[in-house]
């Protein structure tokens, strides 16, 4: 049984690295919002501060791990041009609209303008992957 692969085109690759970026900035999001000291978040404006403070349940830290991590795993899958790289961006999609359903019920005053754009993208990146896939650039 044989496969056959299309080269992709340059914007393939340019919308794959711009999709590593995207998700590599959500990992940095995460680590540091799991990983800050103290110290760290006392040197942070007092608005950036009471961020800390808010307790989030454990599905919620979970679904955002899940979220950034598969996005990322989902960009080096694209670049390596592997079929995974859909399965990976769909679980992290799903995983950043229940966060962001939550945000949205329970933060008040909250900004939607980053919220719906990272929804936007996860979705543009499942349609992507799928594209890609239906067009022979990944296998």
């Amino acid at each position: 049984m044989t496969s056959t692969t299309q080269k992709p085109p340059v914007w393939f690759w340019i919308i794959s690295v711009l999709a590593l970026v995207w998700n590599a900035m959500g990992v940095m999001a995460y680590l540091g919002r799991a990983f800050a000291t103290d110290e760290m978040i006392a040197a942070l404006p007092e608005e950036q501060q009471a961020e800390f403070l808010v307790e989030y349940p454990a599905w919620y830290t979970a679904a955002f791990a899940l979220a950034v991590f598969c996005g990322a795993l989902g960009a080096l899958f694209l670049l390596i041009r592997k079929k995974w790289a859909i399965s990976l961006f769909v679980i992290s999609a799903i995983c950043a609209i229940i966060q962001h359903i939550y945000l949205f019920m329970n933060v008040e005053d909250m900004s939607l303008v980053m919220p719906i754009m990272v929804i936007a993208v996860c979705i543009i990146l499942v349609w992507f992957a799928k594209h890609a896939s239906s067009k022979g650039w990944i296998r």
